[in-house]
């Protein structure tokens, strides 16, 4: 033990004299940090710790890369370590004692940096220190050990310098050290799951960032761990006391087995790509941390009542204050400012009502039919026209969970999912005339995706609760029985949806059911459900079920704009397809497709448009009378359907509510506040101190004309002020 400990004496002391040491090690991390720091405009919070990882890394890469090998390769040089051989000391202890050496010269800058960016930025300090102890830990041992490798295959110090410049330069852009790696392309970001500083960058931003331990990333702390291993033990065989002696061509090829770790986990990460996700969930939170005023703007705060001039400052993706007048001074400390004179800021409008796996429309291409894609594309819309979340009611299983996730996640960018998964409907009934169209092969996977037909209680109930384990947020029952000659469907069996709706509250689930009818109203209320979709268009609801709807918080969600779209469509009228956020929002090869298909006349059917005329006509007036008997309403729109487009068809759905003798404040609540509650949703729907940052800033006023929603400035989710453009491009 006495060689390692006087060995490490002695490189520690010479490494205290060396100023290019003590830079690398103790200064230029706090240089990298503050400069970044600025650059990225991390402001306050919690963002200012996915700076702090990438300043550790970069300390770590310059201590490892630029010092471990150096000085062994100096000393050969200088004849030191043949007075060591002849000492006698082995290789190991020399090895040894430059890997801790610079272990013990950089933990005071794993300790420092964190406090420094607390009380400068307002990061929180790590909840616990003894996983970034050990990641640091880790990420020293393996690049110190690992440059020692360069250094055996190497002849002069000139040498190890340029093999550690071609090392160092790659690992510094490539891994995120330097540059967020969601900035990347998507190539670079996966010839960075090669790169051995990706594992610290990951490690570091998952310990600051989100609170996690080491073994939270186990397959990057292992690859470091074997790393240790592996290049101590092939510097060891490979370890020349004298400067004369030869390096083996072949020997070089050593450096590649000392990677090897690094190269499996590349491999596996390439294969699976979960890395893109990780990459754009750390950037997302990154964009989601820091401060931001919003001054000066008529505020609507979600449950009907309005600020005419006020502010909100957002701060690590949540309200942090809202009031009247102008904002106290220290509110702009750290915040940019954001001008909402002449402008309403919103909560984010929410959907109760989306099918996301329809695409409202018929495209000229097959790629639009996409499953994945529809449903990416869907909720991206959505955000885009400042719907920030939406309650999903029939779509596949497994692709709105997935969706939800992502999103959830932040590797992904669209409004919030709120899944009911798969329909609860009869043989042969509403949502199942669909299957038909399918080709058989394909038929028994998508029905097990979409529907729930049980035959039995028994069955219902295992059906209810497989879905909750599954994860969804509500459960969907269908009672509506088609409509018009030759498209009636069987209805589901009424203890059968009893029976769904007893489980829904045993395993507390909202039940959302689907009606047509004022009988369908009736059974859907007097068995307990939390919100009646779409009401009645066929004939007048009675006066006591509204009551009884209010007695029992029953929402209403009448989706008007699904009636009116059915009328036009089969009316041959395409008007629908002229908005501005449709143009947007919408592809233009589904634009077209569908202005072609319906406007020559591939949907005409004259009776069909008379019933939906008279439907639409009979919806609006038990909306105005459910509103007057204070029933609780929440504003879906049934997106999905022909030409009632994800996103545009809410600001259109405002529309027609207001049009219907809905006062404005009212219909923009249903959108908001009551849409969240009617969701379970905690803390958004409202402009509330404490709750998420998900915001809608438009020009003008809504409360005087409701058309103010759909001209845009600004779009909040999660306290990131979305780029909206960039929604439909995302990697």
């Amino acid at each position: 033990m006495r060689p390692y400990l006087a060995l490490f004496r002695i490189v520690l002391r010479l490494s205290l004299r060396d100023r290019w040491v003590l830079f690398f090690n103790c200064l230029f991390p706090f240089i990298f940090f503050f400069w970044f720091a600025e650059l990225f405009q991390a402001g306050v919070g919690r963002g200012i710790a996915y700076i702090a990882g990438m300043a550790l890394t970069v300390g770590i890469l310059g201590n490892g890369l630029w010092g471990a090998g150096m000085r062994p390769a100096r000393d050969r040089e200088a004849g030191v370590l043949r007075r060591f051989q002849a000492a006698p000391v082995g290789p190991l202890p020399i090895l040894v004692a430059s890997v801790a050496s610079g272990w013990l010269l950089y933990l005071p800058v794993v300790a420092l940096l964190p406090v420094v960016a607390h009380f400068l930025y307002a990061m929180p300090l790590p909840q616990n220190w003894i996983p970034l102890f050990l990641m640091a830990t880790l990420g020293l041992c393996a690049f110190r050990a690992l440059e020692l490798v360069l250094a055996s295959v190497t002849g002069t110090v000139q040498e190890a310098m340029i093999a550690t410049r071609l090392l160092y330069i790659p690992m510094l852009f490539l891994s995120g050290a330097a540059i967020p790696a969601a900035m990347l392309p998507v190539w670079a970001q996966t010839a960075a799951q090669f790169v051995p500083a990706s594992c610290l960058v990951s490690g570091f931003q998952g310990i600051l960032f989100h609170g996690r331990g080491i073994l939270d990333d186990s397959r990057a702390a292992l690859a470091l761990v074997l790393a240790i291993a592996l290049c101590l033990f092939l510097s060891v065989k490979l370890f020349r006391w004298e400067e004369g002696e030869k390096v083996r061509p072949r020997n070089k090829l050593w450096v590649a087995a000392a990677m090897g770790p690094f190269l499996l986990i590349g491999c596996y990460q390439a294969h699976t790509r979960e890395h893109i996700d990780r990459n754009e969930a750390l950037y997302r939170d990154l964009q989601r941390s820091g401060a931001f005023l919003i001054r000066n703007a008529r505020i609507f705060v979600g449950d009907g009542g309005a600020i005419e001039n006020g502010f909100v400052l957002v701060r690590d993706g949540r309200i942090a204050q809202v009031g009247e007048g102008a904002a106290p001074d220290g509110a702009l400390r750290h915040a940019g400012v954001v001008e909402g004179a002449g402008k309403t800021l919103l909560p984010g409008l929410i959907d109760a009502h989306v099918h996301l796996g329809a695409p409202a429309g018929f495209s000229t291409s097959e790629e639009d039919y996409a499953s994945e894609r529809m449903l990416e594309r869907a909720a991206a819309a959505l955000l885009y026209s400042g719907v920030t979340a939406a309650r999903s009611v029939g779509d596949g299983l497994e692709g709105s969970l997935a969706l939800r996730r992502r999103i959830a996640s932040g590797s992904r960018q669209g409004a919030e999912i709120f899944a009911c998964g798969p329909m609860f409907t009869a043989e042969g009934g509403r949502g199942t005339q669909f299957m038909e169209l399918l080709p058989e092969m394909v038929r028994d996977s998508v029905e097990a995706q979409l529907v729930r037909t049980p035959q039995t209680p028994e069955e219902t109930r295992r059906q209810v609760r497989e879905l909750k384990t599954a994860g969804v947020d509500c459960i969907k029952a269908i009672l509506e029985a088609g409509w018009g000659e030759g498209m009636r469907n069987d209805r589901l069996d009424l203890l059968l949806v009893r029976s769904v709706s007893e489980t829904a509250h045993a395993v507390h689930l909202p039940l959302a059911v689907h009606t047509g009818s004022a009988g369908d109203v009736t059974d859907a209320v007097e068995i307990g459900a939390a919100s009646v979709e779409l009401g009645s268009w066929r004939d007048e609801i009675p006066s006591g079920v509204l009551a009884k709807m209010a007695r029992d918080g029953v929402y209403l969600d009448p989706a008007l704009g699904a009636l009116e779209a059915y009328a036009r469509y089969y009316s041959g009228n395409t008007e629908a397809l002229n908005g501005t956020l449709a143009a947007q929002t919408v592809p233009a090869r589904i634009l077209e497709g569908t202005r072609d298909f319906v406007g020559e006349g591939g949907s005409a059917d004259g009776g069909q448009a008379q019933m939906f005329a008279r439907g639409f006509a009979q919806a609006k007036e038990n909306l105005l009378r459910a509103w007057r008997a204070k029933v609780p309403l929440a504003m879906g729109t049934g997106a999905g359907n022909p030409m009632v487009f994800h996103g545009p068809s809410l600001h259109h759905e405002l529309k027609l509510w207001v049009e219907a003798g809905i006062p404005a404040a009212a219909a923009l609540e249903a959108a908001t506040l009551h849409a969240a509650r009617l969701l379970g949703a905690k803390n958004i729907g409202a402009i509330r101190q404490g709750w998420d940052a998900d915001l809608l800033l438009v020009d003008g006023n809504p409360l005087e004309d409701i058309s103010a929603t759909e001209r845009i400035s600004l779009v909040v989710f999660k306290g990131e002020r979305v780029r909206r453009a960039e929604l439909f491009h995302q990697k």
